[in-house]
């Protein structure tokens, strides 16, 4: 018994000694003039803040990564937030409302100094780096508290590490609020409270992070309070986590069933559709806020009783409530030769009154139809949309336009009743790098505009992204 017991005090102590903080740990004085060091505003720091706003915003608007990152990296702005933090740990009133005065006045600088920027700049499309930032969730959470608790790991010991810049990148402080300027400079609110709401979770759950370790490495405090103020200071600092953590919860609901919806929309499409031999899907769009599937396919016409049966099949798929919304181009032309031939052999069963009418009612719909080509040429002046195309991406592989004939779902016409469809505007984009879902919005609006269109559907946009092996191929000619 005796010898088990020392065996379980071995383990217990080569356990604790694996995860003791305590060893490398700085001294208290050290430790506080770090956390202090970084709170003021004022000289060096407020000119590298300054620098940081200019240097995220730039690569926020040429969706530049690695710029983002450098930004990051310079920000002094994770400062007043870990000696928040440390404040509230400690108990020092004083630098609690240092912190957060010196934070609020960083943040207010990097509002008006990033909506300048915006406001100025003639690049006004939002790339996806930009977008990153307007949609938190509770990972973002989740990112804040573990990168504050590393951060404040590493800034408490005697021989500093990169924790710090790692916490920094993983955070990310500067470039929500550098989108929320831009939010403010373009006028969509959206943008503004969506990367404001980013970078308050991260402030909140930085400090939050802080204050547990401080009180896990049992560092000193200022003053001891009384129960009564401390159950105050414990009640506000509870329910701003609280309120800054609910909304986060929402939207990872929002994004996991909108990832579901995607998912299972793709296999509706694959199993479904493109199992059909005789139609090609050219592009699908799955719409989660609408509950709406969009479906462009070329090929033979599909029979309403064909569409009806297809929708009847969408809860299979978990799309309960969902609308297939399928768009058909391109009509396959009949052969005129079987044509020739089948009035061939009518011309020996039947009279020639009989043959006249049937040629008068032939011609009579194929002058229909050419009338119908001619009147979609004349509205859509492909050529001129062509070249606006290729001048506004001359970086393009490849640009392709052409027209097509549009049919709601719930209103197919038949083939033989062309006047039933309307011209349907096709644009096709190769690029080297991707194109964001606003910059797609935004293009087919004005190739709407200019196609002399009146309903969105009526611009199918199809752009494809050249592989990254391609692309390497084509840098290392270039060398």
């Amino acid at each position: 018994m005796l010898v088990n017991s020392m065996t379980l005090d071995s383990l217990n102590r080569r356990f604790h000694s694996r995860f003791d903080l305590r060893p490398d740990q700085a001294e208290v004085a050290e430790i506080d003039a770090t956390f202090r060091s970084g709170v003021e505003f004022r000289g060096t720091n407020l000119w590298v803040l300054i620098f940081a706003i200019f240097i995220a915003s730039i690569g926020l608007n040429v969706n530049s990564t690695a710029v983002i990152i450098g930004a990051m990296l310079i920000s002094p702005l994770m400062g007043p937030i870990m000696a928040l933090g440390y404040g509230a740990g400690i108990n020092d009133s004083a630098l609690m409302r240092s912190s957060l005065f010196n934070l609020g006045l960083a943040a207010l600088i990097s509002l008006l100094v990033s909506t300048v920027y915006f406001w100025v700049s003639p690049l006004t499309l939002a790339h996806s780096e930009l977008l990153a930032r307007t949609t938190p969730s509770i990972w973002d959470v989740l990112i804040a508290l573990f990168g504050g608790l590393a951060g404040v790991i590493g800034a408490t010991r005697r021989i500093k590490s990169n924790l710090i810049p790692g916490v920094a990148i993983a955070t990310a402080l500067m470039p929500p609020l550098c989108t929320a300027g831009y939010g403010l400079a373009a006028g969509n609110l959206s943008y503004f409270w969506g990367a404001f709401y980013l970078f308050s979770i991260n402030c909140v759950f930085i400090a939050m992070a802080t204050l547990m370790m401080v009180r896990v490495m049992r560092l000193p405090s200022v003053k001891l309070l009384e129960d009564r103020s401390l159950i105050k200071r414990r009640t506000v600092i509870g329910l701003v986590v609280v309120m800054t953590m609910v909304p986060s919860l929402f939207l990872a609901i929002n994004l996991v069933q909108k990832e579901w919806f995607d998912t299972n929309a793709a296999r509706f499409v694959q199993q479904v559709l493109r199992a059909k031999t005789n139609v090609m899907v050219v592009s699908q769009e799955p719409d989660f806020h609408a509950r709406q599937l969009r479906v462009n396919v070329v090929g033979d016409r599909l029979l309403d009783a064909d569409i009806k049966a297809m929708e009847l099949r969408l809860p299979e798929f978990g799309l309960d409530g969902a609308q297939l919304a399928l768009t058909q181009s391109g009509q396959v032309m009949p052969d005129m030769n079987a044509v020739k031939r089948d009035l061939l052999n009518d011309f020996l069963q039947t009279n020639r009154a009989d043959i006249a009418e049937r040629d008068a009612r032939i011609a009579s719909l194929q002058g229909e139809l050419q009338n119908l080509r001619q009147s979609v040429a004349a509205q859509l002046p492909l050529k001129d949309i062509y070249n606006e195309v290729r001048s506004q991406f001359p970086q393009a592989l490849q640009v392709r336009v052409a027209s097509g004939f549009r049919t709601e779902a719930e209103k197919v016409q038949a083939p033989s009743a062309p006047g039933g469809e309307r011209p349907l505007l096709l644009v096709q984009l190769k690029l080297r790098g991707p194109l964001s879902a606003g910059e797609q919005e935004r293009l087919r609006l004005g190739l709407r505009t200019r196609a002399g269109l009146t309903d969105l559907e009526d611009v199918r946009l199809e752009v494809s992204v050249l592989s990254p092996v391609k692309v390497a191929v084509g840098k290392k000619h270039a060398r």
